[in-house]
């Protein structure tokens, strides 16, 4: 195996100052710097990046909690994370909390062990225990998609409750006035500030936002179909219908086809996230898209910061939700 001293005995230079053009710690001139460069390429010199970060007290390598990662969102998180990260040359390690937040606290601790450089993280819920972990740690965090109220640590995340008076504002533009939602878990922050945008909105409008057309549970296709099923069960009349994702308004368009209700000409349905399934499906999903790519492009670049001590602005960064308007919710063209 190529050691570190073969690769100074090639290039006529110390081991020393190998070590110096690798870890760029100080300075060397363009000539030798080259020198070491092609002595490395000749050789084909991998350093040990473990003895690395173990000498230098620091690593390459970010953290990633995610709640659910089989879910399309977090697809698009993680794609676009690590997309980031390696533009700077950082490694990704990406860890699954299953919605459980004894996991996210293992799955920190595990991470914090590490010497990991950053940890960006969606909470599982209310029940996490993220905020009292990073008080006592120097390691930079940042919470992307749900953060607290008065959140401690630096937070990129979507204006939620103007996702729901987007939403609200479409549906009522379409002419329904009778309008259900299908929600996330209300121990989610970013479910009741949705579903607040929704209701303020419709309220607002001068129409009632009926408790009884309000269903509460995970971000699933199953979720989708339970509410449309709650609702008919209970002989409720709605026109219109938001699910707080896209994988909700899916579960929720197919049941009301089976049961025989057109969508969108009986009732416009539409979903959030826009994630890419929803121009796919049939009939295409209206929804609220996020800006997934500049959400994490911003978390990293907070962690990259934080990491080399460098002040950030500002502490939260709340982004804009756009609306996309598909098929679901034109009932002009009377699809079924």
């Amino acid at each position: 195996m190529t050691s570190l001293k073969d690769v100074a005995a090639l290039a006529g230079v110390s081991p020393s100052t190998v070590s110096r053009v690798i870890n760029g710690t100080m300075h060397v001139s363009v000539a030798t710097r080259k020198r070491v460069e092609a002595a490395i390429a000749e050789v084909n010199y991998r350093p040990n990046l473990l003895a690395q970060s173990l000498r230098l007290q620091v690593t390459k390598n970010i953290g990633l909690l995610v709640p659910e990662i089989a879910h399309p969102s977090f697809n698009l998180v993680i794609k676009y994370i690590e997309k980031s990260a390696s533009k700077r040359g950082l490694n990704l390690l990406i860890c699954n909390t299953e919605n459980d937040y004894r996991r996210e606290a293992q799955a920190i601790d595990m991470l914090l062990r590490q010497r990991i450089n950053g940890i960006i993280f969606s909470r599982v819920s209310d029940e996490s225990h993220v905020t009292s972990m990073s008080r006592s740690s120097n390691t930079p965090m940042v919470v992307i998609d749900r953060a607290f109220h008065n959140e401690k640590i630096p937070n990129v995340i979507l204006d939620n409750y103007h996702a729901g008076v987007l939403a609200a504002k479409h549906l009522l533009a379409c002419g329904c006035t009778r309008i259900a939602t299908i929600t996330g878990s209300f121990k989610i922050g970013l479910s009741r500030e949705r579903y607040q945008g929704f209701r303020d909105t419709i309220e607002k409008s001068g129409l009632e936002c009926d408790p009884a057309l309000v269903h509460e549970g995970e971000f699933s296709f199953e979720n989708g179909v339970a509410g449309v099923k709650e609702f008919l069960t209970k002989g409720l009349k709605f026109d219109g219908l938001w699910g707080q994702n896209d994988l909700i308004a899916a579960g929720a368009i197919a049941t009301l086809m089976r049961n025989g209700i057109k969508v969108p000409h009986d009732v416009a349905v539409m979903g959030m996230d826009d994630v890419q399934f929803a121009a796919m499906y049939y009939p295409t999903i209206t929804t609220i898209a996020q800006p997934y790519q500049q959400l994490c492009e911003k978390a990293v670049d907070y962690i990259d910061k934080l990491t080399n001590e460098e002040c950030i602005d500002p502490f939260q960064v709340r982004l804009k939700p756009s609306l996309v308007v598909r098929e679901s919710t034109q009932k002009e063209n009377n699809l079924f």
